[in-house]
This record gives structure tokens, sequence and C-alpha cells, in this order.
């Protein structure tokens, strides 16, 4: 048994119900236990009464009574071998005391799902705790063969702010892909509503978005709003476009499914841009052929947003995949010459209007 315990509220552990924050601190403590505690006056805030529900901040005391031994630690390894959790520990571009920025390869999960083991980004995490206690926590998602800059928060306050942030769209997001064909015109904004396909497995299997015209949404309730700016940065005659694109919303395939419906299936993606679909690539679909390879074109490039406890901006940028990179310098195509944000005009010289290079 320990003995009494005064215990200050942190700034990282932030605002949060007293129960959550006791159970958090002291892994043995059941919900039932830290009820009757307070419900007996052995927890005290800042001296006074309190009860589960109530919520502490920092710099709030709390004194907690003798409390059981704890149990043993819990396990850490997870079944990560050492070559994975190497291999996620390199995706790291930069880590602080609040959170971590990954660039996630493709091929990899950002969670687990049907038929997937832990090796996914959320199943690596306890490989990227650098000394913390617990795990951190993913904020948002990429698709698993979308490569580029994912965020993770290494405290429940800081997932909080983040996940606030991302959902508020307080965040610019920039991805590069390379599209069968030339959009026309070579800057604007693509705004069809999603909607997932019927008729796929129980946990997401074979999952699918279709779109849906703005105009037809009222004849499909389960469709929302998806809103996507695009930018055409660089093309090889009429058969491929190196474009920018830059998600308004977040819905699930979004870039993909909207250069799909566009008639500019993203290279690579077989799901919605197959050689047997109409497209305006010069017949090609999603496939170029020769040294291109067939892995999916799309890469989140550039994330900025501002860090939740500094209140600083902060502006990441992420470099293209092996195989990307190597389509890239096929095509011709310089990754420095285009600017960090294709949709300011003011950085693309002598560009007054909407252009495509090339």
């Amino acid at each position: 048994m320990s003995g009494v315990q005064m215990v200050t509220v942190t700034e990282a552990e932030g605002e949060q119900r007293l129960d959550r924050w006791m159970k958090k601190r002291f892994a043995q403590l059941t919900q039932g236990a830290v009820e009757k505690m307070c419900r007996t006056g052995q927890v005290r805030v800042d001296g006074a009464r309190a009860k589960a529900s109530d919520r502490i901040a920092p710099g709030m005391v709390v004194r907690v009574p003798p409390l059981p031994d704890a149990p043993p630690p819990p396990r850490t390894d997870y079944g990560i071998t050492a070559d994975d959790a190497r291999m996620i520990q390199d995706c790291v571009v930069f880590m602080d005391q609040h959170l971590i920025v990954l660039n996630k390869p493709a091929g990899l999960p950002s969670q687990g799902g049907s038929g997937l083991d832990h090796r996914h980004v959320d199943g690596l995490t306890p490989a990227l705790t650098f000394g913390y206690k617990e795990k951190p926590k993913l904020v948002h998602r990429l698709d698993k063969d979308t490569s580029g800059l994912l965020v993770l928060a290494r405290t429940d306050r800081v997932a909080r702010a983040l996940s606030e942030a991302f959902r508020h769209r307080n965040t610019r997001k920039i991805y590069w892909a390379a599209v069968a064909g030339v959009p026309n015109p070579k800057m604007g904004s693509i705004k069809f509503a999603l909607m997932k396909a019927p008729g796929h497995g129980k946990a997401g299997e074979g999952e699918k978005m279709v779109c849906i015209h703005p105009a037809k949404m009222n004849d499909y309730p389960d469709a929302k709003r998806a809103h996507t700016d695009y930018s055409v940065m660089e093309i090889l005659g009429a058969r491929v476009s190196w474009v920018g694109l830059a998600p308004i919303t977040g819905r699930t395939h979004q870039l993909r499914a909207h250069m799909a419906e566009l008639g500019h299936p993203i290279i690579g993606d077989g799901k919605y841009g197959g050689s047997g679909q109409e497209n305006l690539g010069d017949g090609w679909g999603s496939q170029l052929g020769g040294e291109i390879s067939r892995k999916l074109h799309l890469h989140a490039r550039l994330l900025s947003f501002e860090h939740p406890i500094t209140k600083k901006m902060m502006t990441f940028t992420a470099p293209l995949p092996d195989h990307m990179a190597k389509t890239w310098k096929t095509l011709g195509w310089e990754v420095n010459s285009v600017p960090p944000d294709p949709f300011n005009l003011e950085d693309w010289p002598g560009v007054t209007g909407p252009r495509g290079r090339g």
C-alpha cells in the first residue's frame, strides 16, 4: 500500500474528468474504486470533496488516499519486431514533447482492419513512446496506399486540440499526385458529395465511395458534402499531369474518388481508375505502362497547422516515396520547380491566372 499523495495536475494532462485522470495515473484503480473513494471523501481536489465526474484542470492538487500496489507493468513489445520498430522510428520527421510527425510509407495502413495484425501505424505506436508512459495517438489518417505526412499526439490534451483543428479545417494539407490526362481548367474545385457504395463487407472490405452531384444530395440521405481544390503543376503532352490537391473536407477516399469523377484518375489507383473506366487520360486509365510503377501515385506532401501548445505555425514537407520519385525522374519533372503551395498564384512568377506548366 502507498501512503497519502498530493498530486498536482500537469499541463500535459489538460482538463478532464477526475475519474479518468485517476485511472490513467494509477493503473490499479477500477471505476468502482474511484467512485467509492470520492463518495467517502477520501479523494479531494484543492482541499474540497469531489465527485468522480467533476472536471479537473492543470494546477489543481488532488489528494489521493493510500492505494493498493500497482500491477505488473503493461506489456510494451506488443509483438513488434525490431525491424518494424526501426522502420516506424525512421519515419519520424519531427518530434517534441507534445506531438510526432511521420512520413508514412505507402502500403502501411494507418489503423487495423479486417485481416490485419498489428502492422499498421496505430499498432506500431508502442515503438514511438520515446520514454512516455502512454502510446502516441493518431489524430487523422491516410489511406493504406497513400504516403506522406501523418500527425500523432503524445498526450490526451494535444490529441483533443489537434483533432479539433483537423475537424474544423484549421490546417493546410496539400497532396501531390500524378493523374491520367490533363484536367481542364488547370485550376479548380470539385464539390461532388461522397457516399459509400452498397454491397461491401461488414468490416469495410473493398470499401468504395461514389460521387453524388451537389444538386442531387437530397435524393441520397447518406451522401456527405466533399470539397477538393486542384492545381495542375506540370504536364506531359495530353497523357499525364502532376497535380496539387487540397482537401477542404476529409472524406474517405475523397481525392481518389474526386479525380476519377473528374475523368482523371490517379496513376496506380486500381479501385477508382482501372483501365476499363471511361476517363480523359487518352485511354490509359490509371496505368501508364513502361517503367512507371503500378503503385498509387498519391502523397501527402505538405502539412501546416498551429502547434496546440506553443501556438506557433508549423509547416512540414515530406519527400516523395521511391516509386513516385522514379516516376518524376522518368517524366522529367523537378520537385523544386513548383512552389510549396501551388494554389498561391503569387508564388508562380509571371502568372496572373490559372495555369498549367509544360
